[in-house]
């Protein structure tokens, strides 16, 4: 009854009437299955924008420190790097579109890259794809559901962000253009999407090809923004277009017409690549291997490098240039806060320490600790793609044992997050000592200070594997919840939650160094609680079906 795997993607056992016959039910599928993800993603980005556009009268209550805003953080190029360009800082509205336009659109973009992947190239990947096409369905609806929910879930996005910041009485216009153009951002990543799974051979090259797009744009981005002799380069990012509407300060809409035709050709050439390939083939086949493994490829471990080697060494590079960037502004973060005894106030939540530049590096760590903390969820359920791919029972039928393919996966989630937490402390302290003229010094407390985040990073880790080993199903639920302690951790101390809410973060418990007092014992139950979930995960693996 299935399609033979030289047998192209359309062929099946009654030819379709038209190539979208099925779409409806691939949707409601893909609904289902995404009916705890696609919430989170759609609440978190839907409400970010009226939740933090409340603040600005908090950090900056009066005129004279609201006017010399605009001037001073649009003057220095560190923060036009990371924000983008400052058009106008004296509203609310304003300042919320520069400080989280450009956030909103690489987070919707890694959004519909993920999604448009999981529900066709993981189809493939997993053969329920192949048996889908033996049924009478539509060459085309597989891609077409993928789609419609990656867009689908783009605009509703859009439209929350707009109804919640008229509803904080913004203006109109303003909150129009930012939840069109972060719709629009998840259009244009959703059809480059499309493109990227006609491409590849496997999900994850499907996504490794999508997440750098998203990079690429953000690259082009910063270096347009930060560069006044090549503002040009801007204009060559889907992210650069959604800054450069200008949402709240005299848009301009004709640019909202830039993504709307980038996902019209692009999504145009990814539904042409279709009849192309073969069904479970991408069009860029996969080198055959030698016909017999080398003597290093004899070991679970050895396997496990293989498989992790590639995202390994592309967070560590990413990593590496992120904590070189963020550390070099360390010393104009003056700028941000001005005058604001309110906004030191928050720098200091989040940092822990009277000194605004040594908060901000503390800050600077736990946001990197976050951020490799989904390398870490990332690592961690290498193995359960192994495992839904029909991977792993043969190599549990020779002579490997369960908790020994398992711990060589585990050895690059905790490890990998160890050795990128050590590289950005390093980066952090060299760059900000380069301007500071105390390099040694400068490199010494910021190792420590991401070393001593490495007990929260584990948590998610130990989490994550507490999911996959005792609920599997479940398993992308590990990303909820590193999603949401990063969301707390990040935008909880601005947006003034209470405590409890707070403390659901383990970023929260961290000692914030290098200024802060250092205490052991919260770093300490961290510990014991990733152990913990480490071990709960590690039973339930040893115990449960496997499939």
């Amino acid at each position: 009854m299935t399609a033979t795997l030289n047998r192209p993607a359309h062929a099946a056992v009654a030819e379709p009437a038209h190539g979208l016959v099925g779409t409806w039910q691939l949707t409601r599928l893909a609904l289902r299955r995404d009916r705890i993800i696609l919430p989170i993603w759609v609440i978190l980005l839907g409400i970010m924008p009226s939740t933090s556009s409340g603040t600005y009268e908090t950090l900056y209550p009066t005129a004279a420190e609201r006017t010399g805003l605009t001037a001073g953080m649009g003057a220095n190029p560190s923060l036009s790097l990371i924000y983008g360009p400052a058009f106008d800082l004296s509203t609310a509205g304003g300042f919320t579109a520069w400080r989280l336009g450009g956030f909103l659109a690489l987070v919707i973009g890694l959004m519909a890259v993920f999604t448009v992947t999981r529900h066709t190239r993981a189809e493939e990947d997993s053969g329920r794809a192949e048996l889908l096409a033996s049924a009478v369905v539509g060459r085309y609806a597989l891609l077409t559901a993928a789609v419609l929910v990656s867009a689908g879930t783009s605009v509703l996005i859009g439209l929350i962000e707009t109804v919640l910041m008229i509803g904080a009485k913004l203006p109109a216009g303003g909150a129009i253009a930012l939840g069109a153009v972060t719709a629009a951002t998840g259009l244009v990543f959703t059809a480059i999407a499309a493109v990227a799974v006609q491409v590849a051979g496997y999900s994850r090259t499907a996504n490794g090809i999508g997440a750098t797009a998203v990079g690429v744009a953000f690259l082009l981005r910063a270096v347009g923004d930060s560069t006044s002799d090549a503002r040009w380069v801007s204009w060559l990012s889907p992210i650069g277009w959604a800054q450069r509407l200008r949402p709240f300060a005299d848009e301009r809409w004709w640019v909202f017409l830039l993504p709307l035709a980038a996902t019209v050709v692009v999504g145009a050439v990814g539904y042409a690549l279709i009849p192309r390939r073969d069904i479970g083939t991408g069009l860029i086949p996969p080198r055959p291997g030698p016909a017999e493994a080398a003597s290093s490829l004899r070991g679970p471990f050895a396997l496990a490098w293989r498989l992790h080697r590639g995202p390994v060494i592309g967070w560590l590079i990413g990593v590496a240039v992120c904590a070189a960037v963020f550390g070099s502004v360390a010393s104009g973060i003056g700028d941000v806060v001005g005058g604001s005894e309110q906004a030191k106030e928050i720098f200091q939540r989040l940092g822990g320490t009277d000194a605004l530049i040594d908060a901000f590096m503390a800050a600077m760590a736990g946001m990197f600790a976050m951020v490799v903390a989904l390398y870490g969820v990332q690592a961690a359920l290498r193995i359960r793609a192994e495992e839904t791919a029909i991977r792993v029972e043969p190599l549990l039928a020779t002579g490997v044992g369960r908790l020994r393919l398992l711990g060589s996966h585990l050895v690059f989630a905790f490890g990998g997050t160890a050795l990128m937490m050590v590289v950005s402390g390093v980066l952090l302290g060299l760059s900000n000592g380069l301007r500071g003229e105390d390099v040694g010094g400068s490199i010494g407390d910021m190792t420590v200070a991401s070393l001593a985040q490495l007990p929260a990073v584990w948590v998610i880790v130990g989490l994550t594997v507490a999911v996959f080993g005792l609920a599997p199903k479940f398993s992308s639920a590990a990303w909820a919840i590193a999603g949401l302690a990063l969301l707390l951790s990040l935008f909880g101390p601005v947006l003034n939650l209470p405590e409890v809410l707070l403390d659901a973060s383990p970023f929260s418990h961290v000692p914030k160094l290098p200024a802060a007092e250092f205490t052991v014992t919260p770093l300490l139950w961290l510990t014991g609680v990733a152990v913990v979930a480490l071990v709960a995960g590690l039973a339930g693996w040893r115990r449960r079906d496997v499939g």
